[in-house]
């Protein structure tokens, strides 16, 4: 069972890769392979696994104990605990962001962007894109500024290069936030690494990673779009003030940046702040519009955005984390992880090294398993830079190939991007930066030591 575990991974990994030419729900195949992984682990031989030597020594003062019994108690409930903590952190941070988009609290930012020079614009939403993504995360931030690039650039075709500097600089910017990325999210909420560190550590290299980008393809934008921003949606009317916006908005940034201060003063987990963020939203909108007619109570109340919150990213997310989880219980990833020690490179260089290609590898596989396979490979103490350099590469790297981030697949999916296209055009300038903030991560370790 010990290698057949790892088969069918990779198998139902691939079926993940291939959802949309496959049409089968990644959702669902995650689900089937977490529970599919850990029914095989718990049917094979106990005695060819490594943990078997653990339930050895737990059976010397519990010998009444099976060895299914053990795992169920000891390992399933604690893994599932700690992938709870994640899955409620980003209910809550996914819907807090629906409630401040009900009320159309993003458009404080969006509707003040003037210009109409290519250049000058270019910048302007890359930066935007780049500290938006740090407060909410990548995916809400492109979904926001290409419905705002819809409204500034008619043509298509003229909107894919700003589209494709909106997946780098979201991605970046979720990389040196705890809470810009579910990647950043795992290892902060994980122990791994501290907020404070992850924002000084990693700032300078993400920046980087999107400033050579966009410095390489700045001269190449020239001219002025083809037509002004105008607001020409069509929208309910909501009945509510401007006064109303803006209190929504800046109450649910406020919530989502008091979470890491929530943590270091309590220390009690993060997805209690941003539980506890939402109930207070929640109480505070729903005092706001309780004399509202029915429809219009469902679009701007909490229930409304529960139910507009991709609830399947959840279940994703569940079956690959439970899916890695097993094989972390199992063993195999300590396997891997003394094979990866093999390498015959001196620390730091081979972490430097191993890190760097499981950015690389995040272009191709899903960030959230690489990340979550990496820490149970690895027992680095807490802000080791091991962990903050994975912070960097995990969430940067994957705007190499425009299906490596999640951000990558939404804009994809929204501008029906061609992949072949950002291939040629992008994928060359997105690798530039993130080996450009690779060395810049590097060179800022060796000062601080």
């Amino acid at each position: 069972m010990f290698v057949l575990m790892i088969i069918v991974f990779i198998i139902g990994y691939t079926f993940i890769a291939l959802e949309h030419p496959l049409k089968i729900n990644k959702s669902a195949t995650s689900l089937v392979l977490g529970i599919l992984m850990w029914s095989m682990f718990i049917m094979g031989d106990p005695s060819n696994y490594p943990v078997y030597k653990s339930f050895l020594n737990h059976q010397e003062s519990h010998p009444d104990v099976a060895f299914n019994t053990w795992i169920v108690h000891d390992f399933l409930l604690q893994r599932l605990g700690e992938i709870a903590e994640i899955l409620f952190f980003l209910l809550g941070a996914m819907t807090i962001v629906e409630i401040i988009d009900g009320h159309h609290g993003f458009r404080l930012i969006t509707d003040r962007i003037k210009s109409t020079n290519k250049s000058r614009l270019l910048w302007i939403v890359s930066i935007l894109t780049f500290f938006m993504s740090a407060v909410l995360d990548n995916l809400t931030t492109s979904i926001i500024i290409i419905t705002l690039l819809r409204v500034i650039i008619p043509n298509p075709r003229d909107r894919w290069p700003f589209a494709a500097m909106v997946i780098l600089a979201a991605n970046a910017g979720g990389a040196w936030s705890p809470i810009g990325d579910v990647t950043t999210i795992m290892l902060w909420i994980g122990e791994k690494v501290s907020a404070g560190t992850i924002i000084t550590q990693t700032f300078l290299p993400s920046l980087v990673s999107l400033f050579v980008p966009l410095l390489i393809l700045t001269p190449l934008m020239k001219g002025n779009i083809r037509q002004p921003l105008k607001s020409n949606r069509e929208e309910l009317d909501l009945g509510i003030t401007k006064n109303q916006t803006r209190f929504v908005f800046f109450f649910g940034v406020s919530v989502l940046l008091f979470v890491p201060l929530f943590k270091t003063i309590t220390h009690l987990p993060p997805y209690l702040g941003m539980l506890g963020g939402l109930g207070l939203m929640w109480l505070m909108t729903d005092l706001m519009h309780k004399n509202k007619p029915g429809v219009l109570y469902a679009q701007l109340s909490a229930v409304g955005a529960l139910k507009r919150v991709d609830i399947s990213t959840i279940f994703f997310f569940l079956g690959i984390l439970m899916a890695v989880a097993a094989m972390q219980t199992c063993g195999q990833l300590l396997t891997l992880s003394e094979v990866l020690e093999t390498i015959p490179l001196e620390e730091p260089s081979k972490y430097y090294f191993i890190v760097s290609i499981i950015g690389v590898l995040s272009a191709i596989v899903d960030n959230v398993p690489l990340v979550a396979g990496t820490m149970g490979m690895y027992d680095f103490p807490m802000n080791h830079y091991f962990w903050n350099f994975l912070v960097y590469a995990a969430g940067t790297g994957g705007s190499i190939l425009i299906i490596g981030s999640a951000a990558g697949v939404a804009v994809m999916s929204m501008e029906k991007m061609d992949f072949i296209w950002y291939l040629k055009r992008i994928s060359g300038l997105a690798l530039t930066g993130y080996a450009a903030g690779c060395l810049v991560y590097i060179l800022q370790q060796s000062f601080l030591v």
